[in-house]
């Protein structure tokens, strides 16, 4: 699908010289003196290459196309993780490079969304919010009562986040998956 320069956004896959992009950054320019453009930062989501174009508004550039279908999350080895199709019941592996640290955050049964381009799996989404485990957390310091005070923590997948003074080692959160932030216990 080809859309103008002007209306790539951050996050979108675009086909660009042979290879796949994800845009990482987009900045529209209107110089004072000739015509308007975006700046463009991408990266390359096969080669791990990053590349910035600039796009005059009047170009077209190609939107990948992509499909995505809900996968249950099963389980784990050194190298991959496993997911199964709950309509059919086939089985899918995803290498970890291609997951990253979203892995940490998977957990028998979860549901994801898996996205495919040309029938490969090149990224999987969350749910927005995950619960979670307290591992380990720092003591809360005695008149610690402003409510911007947060602690460090670790969870049981082996991340860290920050947590509000009241939070102990043992206890279940929910933690927001895009930024990795605290939400509240459960």
């Amino acid at each position: 699908m080809k859309i103008n320069a002007g209306e790539i956004r951050v996050g979108m896959l675009l086909e660009y010289k042979n290879d796949l992009w994800q845009v990482l950054k987009t900045q529209n320019e209107k110089p004072g003196k000739g015509g308007a453009f975006a700046q463009v930062e991408m990266k390359s989501v096969n080669k791990n290459t990053k590349l910035n174009e600039r796009f005059r508004s009047s170009e077209t550039v190609e939107k990948a196309s992509l499909e995505e279908t809900n996968y249950n999350f099963l389980y784990e080895d050194e190298n991959s993780y496993f997911f199964m199709d709950p309509k059919s019941f086939e089985q899918l592996e995803i290498k970890k490079v291609i997951i990253g640290e979203k892995g940490k955050l998977l957990t028998e049964n979860l549901e994801v969304s898996v996205s495919f381009y040309n029938e490969i799996p090149i990224s999987i989404d969350l749910p927005n919010q995950v619960t979670c485990r307290i591992e380990t957390t720092d003591a809360a310091l005695k008149g610690q009562t402003v409510s911007s005070s947060y602690k460090p923590a670790v969870l049981d997948n082996g991340l860290n986040i920050q947590v509000p003074p009241f939070i102990e080692a043992g206890d279940d959160v929910i933690v927001d998956t895009r930024n990795l932030e605290y939400i509240k216990k459960v």
